[in-house]
């Protein structure tokens, strides 16, 4: 199962995955926990291939439900 995205949002998890990045880069590469590494190795992923964990993972938990069918109309009664 791969969710293509689109170019805008490449954009903007290449957007945010730097904004991560400098804010790890202005308190400290040595201060900053390594799980924080995790989410922006994602976004660049995603920006990257197309593919996104996140959605690949939140489809896996919830699947698309089947779209119900629509009740057949009743017919009329012919006087």
């Amino acid at each position: 199962m791969t969710n293509k995205i689109n170019a805008a949002m490449r954009f903007f998890f290449s957007v945010v995955g730097s904004v991560v990045l400098l804010g790890m880069w202005l308190t400290g590469f040595d201060k900053v926990h390594w799980l924080l590494y995790v989410p922006v190795a994602f976004f660049y992923f995603a920006a990257v291939s197309g593919i996104c964990p996140g959605l690949v993972f939140s489809g896996m938990l919830f699947p698309a439900k089947s779209k119900a069918k629509a009740p057949a109309k009743a017919r009329r009664k012919k006087r």
